[in-house]
């Protein structure tokens, strides 16, 4: 046979055993017949690399290393889930899908909720194109060498259309035993669990690495299922199976609430002997048909919900408080406990939040407490086990001064804050958030950096940065800055100059003011000169803007040292400008409404009109009300409509929103 035939020949034979073997779980060869085929494919493709794919069985074992991640667009909004965490949110939502299908009960699909990382593959002409992150939403990176090395993953479908498929990629429970074993021998950090595992294994630079880590995926959405003549949710994924992907046997078709309540309850109890981690229970509406008549809010689709267990609960010791000061110069005590495993990963700290929630839970020193993790996620103490007390526990005692610069601190119902402009802490913190991703980006610049490099002297206020090219042997000098660090870290100061202006404003760190505060700000007043410009009378015109949201910017701007820091910073080259997609024209029709979109659209998806509604300086909310503006509508809209007409709301429909978009 042809080097050619062959090779093509055992590429089919080794994808199809991997798929006995990863997918079913019912290998027909034995491990040495597997790597003589694997050995033979990879001497051939070495002899004749002219008819090697990268879409071969011998890539899985990694090998590339790239620089960066790819972006990559999504053709799709990958939204997230509402959150349930009882039982009566699960009651809730589905009272709320049979009101607007008009229906006594509603089929479910009921699947588990993967602790793991969101991904998405798309197919073209049958072979994979890219594999990519969730990332915002809207756009992730592209992964694909590294999904490469998931066996279980198909490098190649029987069909040739174009399928998007969405799933969760995971580290087994045995996988992650197995890891920590080896790297425990090779005196390595443990891997902390298995869902920051599979995270950080699926975004290393170095495809082997990823392969080394044995994850795994299910897939659990075929995006594009409508185009191939499916009509259920349950229908997609058994076409998923057909096609080669793995799809999670625990799910269940559910026939009303009451059976979907039975899963959730039957899994409770199961959850703990699954070989994977799940946090949860997925709650979708099984017909497909129905997904655009329920519809989306701005960040989740209303015929699904994500059902939350209640978190693992725990007992440690409560080794002392300690006490931090942020950016504001607000003083907030933490726990040190004796590190203990918690829906798992290792906690040995927790915020306490302020002297009155240590007091009303008679927190003391020395205490044995019940600890969780709230949502699964944030590190919490609930109290203790005064029972288990001996006697040598010592009393909580709030501090009376900064525990940094040593300034008397002044309460502030309950808080107690460091009012010392100079405070050492305080310029920390707030380099830290001017650094944050969600304000200005700034690679390199994490917690012990910024640490670092304020010891060392070399930034002490937020303009130092733009500075820190001027002391680039100074950096070089530093231990763990090596040239390509540096020259990273320089690189991304010098970009975040030119970012939008609601990442400044957010990164500023200006009381009340949050990420998406920040943004409404920006696309109002479009410059920060006009926003520094805006008394508080003005400023609640705009929605979601209250007198003490209002009267914290105005106090901001007010102030000497903050308006040297923006006069600084402006000198410095920093962008004080929206650079929104599309700028908040105040001449749009659109522009500061309320504005409700209902029935099915046909020219955009539900994501699409909103986005294209928010850049127009549009508020879009899920409710009619007597506050609403317009009601944009399209087929089968129901009761939004009617009440939109019963209140006097403008209904504008689908083609008269397209005209006015085209005349804005």
């Amino acid at each position: 046979m042809k080097p050619e035939a062959r090779i093509k020949e055992l590429t089919e034979i080794i994808n199809r055993l991997n798929h006995e073997y990863y997918v079913l779980d019912c290998p027909s060869v034995t491990d040495q017949e597997y790597d003589t085929l694997m050995l033979e494919l990879q001497e051939l493709e070495k002899e004749h690399p002219q008819w090697a794919s990268p879409l071969s069985p011998t890539q899985r074992i990694g090998g590339q290393v790239v620089a960066e991640f790819a972006k990559i667009a999504h053709k799709r909004m990958m939204l997230s889930l509402a959150n349930g965490f009882e039982k009566d949110d699960v009651l809730a939502f589905d009272r709320r899908v049979r009101e607007a299908l008009g229906v006594a009960e509603v089929t479910y699909m009921t699947e588990m909720k993967i602790d793991g990382l969101a991904m998405s593959l798309l197919y073209r002409d049958g072979r994979l194109v890219y594999g990519a992150t969730r990332g915002d939403g809207t756009t992730g990176e592209d992964v694909t060498a590294n999904i490469m090395t998931i066996r279980s993953i198909p490098a190649t479908i029987p069909v040739t259309d174009e399928i998007e498929v969405r799933g969760e990629v995971f580290m087994s429970k045995r996988t992650l035993a197995a890891i920590n074993e080896e790297r425990a021998a090779a005196n390595e950090p443990l891997l902390a669990n298995a869902r920051n595992a599979a995270a950080g294994s699926i975004r290393q630079l170095d495809s082997r690495i990823a392969a080394s880590r044995r994850l795994d995926a299910y897939w659990y959405y075929f995006v594009n299922a409508a185009s191939f003549g499916i009509k259920k949710h349950s229908e997609s994924l058994l076409f998923l199976e057909k096609l080669g992907f793995k799809t999670n046997p625990e799910r269940r078709l559910c026939h009303g609430i009451d059976e979907v309540l039975s899963y959730i309850d039957e899994y409770a109890h199961k959850r703990p002997r699954l070989g994977y981690d799940i946090d949860g229970i997925v709650i979708k509406v099984d017909a497909l048909d129905l997904y655009e008549r329920l519809g989306y809010t701005a960040k989740t689709p209303r015929w699904a919900l994500a059902y939350k267990y209640p978190p693992e609960q725990v007992v440690t010791k409560l080794e002392d408080i300690v006490f931090t000061v942020g950016r504001t110069g607000k003083i907030t005590p933490n726990a040190v406990l004796t590190p203990v495993r918690v829906a798992g990963s290792t906690v040995g700290r927790a915020t306490l939040h302020n002297k009155d929630y240590i007091l009303q839970r008679d927190l003391r020193i020395g205490d044995q407490v019940y600890l969780h993790k709230a949502g699964d996620v944030i590190p919490e103490v609930i109290g203790p086990l005064k029972e288990r007390r001996v006697g040598t526990e010592r009393v909580f005692k709030m501090i009376e001064r900064c525990p940094v610069c040593e300034a008397p601190l002044e309460d502030v119902e309950a808080i107690a804050y460091c009012r010392n402009p100079r405070c050492d802490a305080r310029h920390i913190e707030g380099l830290i958030h001017y650094a944050m991703k969600d304000a200005m980006d700034i690679e390199g610049l994490g917690e012990k950096n910024v640490e670092y490099l304020f010891n060392q002297n070399l930034i002490r206020a937020i303009p130092d940065l733009y500075h820190l090219q001027e002391k680039e042997q100074a950096l070089l000098d530093l231990d763990g800055f090596s040239h390509k660090s540096v020259a990273s870290l320089l690189t991304a100061i010098n970009q975040s100059r030119a970012k939008s202006l609601e990442r400044l404003l957010y990164g500023l760190g200006i009381k009340e003011v949050g990420e998406k505060m920040a943004k409404t700000l920006a696309r109002h007043y479009e410059t920060i000169d006009r926003l520094m410009a805006a008394d508080a009378e003005d400023l609640q015109t705009i929605g979601d803007v209250g007198p003490v949201v209002a009267a914290s910017i105005v106090r901001f701007f007010a102030d000497e040292n903050n308006l040297t820091l923006i006069s600084q910073l402006r000198e410095a080259g920093v962008n004080m400008t929206y650079l929104g997609p599309k700028m908040a024209a105040r001449s749009s029709p659109f522009f500061g409404k309320i504005v409700v979109l209902t029935g099915t659209l046909s020219q955009y998806s539900r994501q699409q009109a909103t986005a294209l509604l928010e850049e127009l300086g549009a508020k879009v909310t899920g409710s009619v009300s007597a506050k609403t503006d317009y009601v944009i509508y399209g087929s089968d809209a129901g009761s939004k409509l009617t009440k939109a007409a019963a209140l006097g709301v403008a209904a504008i429909s689908e083609d008269e929103f397209t005209n006015l978009l085209s005349s804005t």
